[in-house]
């Protein structure tokens, strides 16, 4: 353990022996001196961990002193000690960045305690972090191992995110591997999972299963159109929960979050299917045999084309609920077109139902894939996560989500679908209309050249509520951390594709997603 140094200011310094006699006796050194300037002295030619400096002290004062150290060491952690609880000196001292006050008469206890807050803290959160997450290791592995259903797998991928977000947290990171082998482990059972219940899901209305991308809109958002007030419908492509976590506490500056719950997308967890899906209230397979002049064809490079005409499918979604209501469609894909939203407000809200587009986080992933740079700002999911909430910090969905809350309008933030950082290739071949994605194939004559295992064959397309352009369409997903590879240029494959971001697959960073209902504060 270091051993950390303390000042202590002031100006009865001597009747404060037995407390330095404590800390020391604790492991701390401790330097006393009788007034501010002695340790405006002190801090100009020393270095110490902490500073202690009594509020009411001859000469200089302890907010003068705190003032005049924070402009020679900005960083050092100050704790002022005062007899006074007038608000006024409390609002002073934590303008002027205090980390921790302490009202007199103090007791040795208090003083240790507010030195390990401030300098133990990081290393206590991390063992403790790391003790508890071995405690849980074992229990989610017990849950995921066992016949569970769609809404404990939701309940096992958000304790996964919390431990991850939580170990990241943490100085010791030790236990990261062990945490990165159980995600592998619980995404491989995961994906067993959708493979031996989608079908069900699909085809039978009657059982219970979960909310999915065709649902969304009537399970969801429908409900919510019955208050007078404007509903925003904030749809941020390729978005994942852990994103959500890193972003909200944001959003609770200006927002309650009244709902937060997760829906299943479903496969191809791609934004041409699944945005599609929430737009139409339909399947794929449906959206093709009811809406022929809407629906286009997945092949080749076409991925693009599936999503022209959402704002089409939600006029039709909501004339078929039969929802007489105003409402505006908007696709956000630069930040002109982020201004240019926001300065048309106010005809917003005159509006019941507002549906926004934002496709910044599928603009990153698909950027970070192409360029170096942005690889290596994004080295990985923490740095990801830290993009996205600059981003949002940054962005003109945050000055809309302000403009929301000051005139009290109520929000539901959600995604199509979100992404997993890929690592493992395998080998497929087909013809020259197989789609581009790298995580599912849809095409005539699929077939993989090596092991069948982290890949899920649909040879009968419509069982999974998909399209057939051809009576020998087949659809192949792959799972976990898996991606698509060709024979033909398969190291170029392999070494450009490994370690990005993608989205199409099963796992469950693509298919269990945030939906989130806020009203403004």
């Amino acid at each position: 353990m270091n051993r950390y140094s303390i000042l202590w200011a002031d100006d009865e310094i001597d009747l404060l022996k037995p407390y330095i006699v404590f800390l020391e006796g604790k492991g701390y050194d401790v330097t006393p001196v009788p007034s501010g300037s002695d340790a405006l002295d002190k801090v100009q030619n020393n270095n110490y961990d902490i500073v202690f400096l009594d509020e009411m002290m001859a000469g200089m004062s302890g907010l003068d002193t705190l003032a005049e150290i924070k402009k020679i060491k900005p960083s050092i952690p100050c704790v002022m000690i005062t007899k006074s609880e007038e608000e006024h000196i409390m609002e002073e001292a934590i303008g002027s960045k205090i980390a921790d006050y302490l009202i007199k008469p103090i007791n040795p206890n208090q003083i240790l305690m507010s030195v390990k807050k401030l300098l133990d803290n990081k290393r206590l959160v991390s063992e403790k972090t790391n003790s508890s997450y071995s405690q849980e290791f074992r229990n989610l592995a017990m849950q995921y191992n066992d016949h569970i259903d769609h809404h404990e797998w939701a309940d096992i991928y958000k304790k996964l995110v919390y431990w991850e977000l939580e170990l990241e947290k943490s100085s010791d990171k030790s236990m990261e591997e062990v945490f990165e082998m159980q995600k592998v482990e619980a995404n491989n059972k995961f994906s067993q999972f959708i493979e031996e219940n989608y079908e069900d899901w699909i085809c039978n209305p009657n059982i219970d299963r979960p909310v999915m991308s065709h649902h969304l809109m009537k399970k969801n958002v429908f409900p919510l159109l019955e208050d007078n007030s404007p509903l925003f419908f904030l749809l941020i492509d390729n978005f994942r929960l852990d994103q959500w976590q890193v972003i909200r506490d944001v959003l609770t500056e200006y927002f309650t979050i009244e709902t937060e719950e997760t829906y299943y997308s479903i496969v191809p967890t791609a934004t041409s299917y699944a945005r599609n899906a929430i737009f139409s209230g339909m399947t794929p397979l449906e959206m093709s045999k009811k809406h022929p002049d809407l629906w286009v064809n997945d092949e080749g490079d076409n991925e693009d084309g599936l999503n022209k005409n959402e704002k089409e499918f939600l006029d039709r979604q909501l004339k078929k609920a039969n929802k007489k209501i105003r409402y505006s469609y908007h696709k956000i894909i630069t930040n002109a077109h982020g201004k240019t939203l926001n300065d048309n407000f106010n005809n917003m809200l005159q509006n019941d139902l507002n549906c926004i587009v934002y496709n910044f986080v599928d603009m990153l992933s698909h950027a970070r894939t192409d360029s170096q740079m942005i690889k290596q700002l994004a080295p990985d999911e923490a740095a990801y996560r830290s993009i996205t909430k600059s981003w949002l910090e940054h962005s003109t969905l945050l000055d809309l989500l302000k403009m929301i809350a000051d005139n009290k309008g109520r929000v539901i933030i959600t995604t199509d679908h979100g992404m997993v950082r890929v690592k493992n290739a395998r080998k497929i071949v087909g013809d020259r209309n197989v789609n581009t994605n790298l995580r599912y194939k849809q095409g005539k004559n699929l077939n993989l050249t090596d092991k069948k295992d982290h890949v899920i064959e649909v040879r009968r397309p419509d069982d999974y509520g998909l399209p057939s352009p051809n009576v020998s369409t087949s659809y192949f997903f792959t799972t976990d951390d898996h991606f698509f590879a060709y024979p033909n240029n398969y190291n170029y494959y392999v070494s450009h594709y490994k370690d990005t971001f993608q989205h199409g697959g099963v796992s469950m960073e693509e298919m269990i997603i945030p939906c989130v209902y806020l009203k403004a504060k």
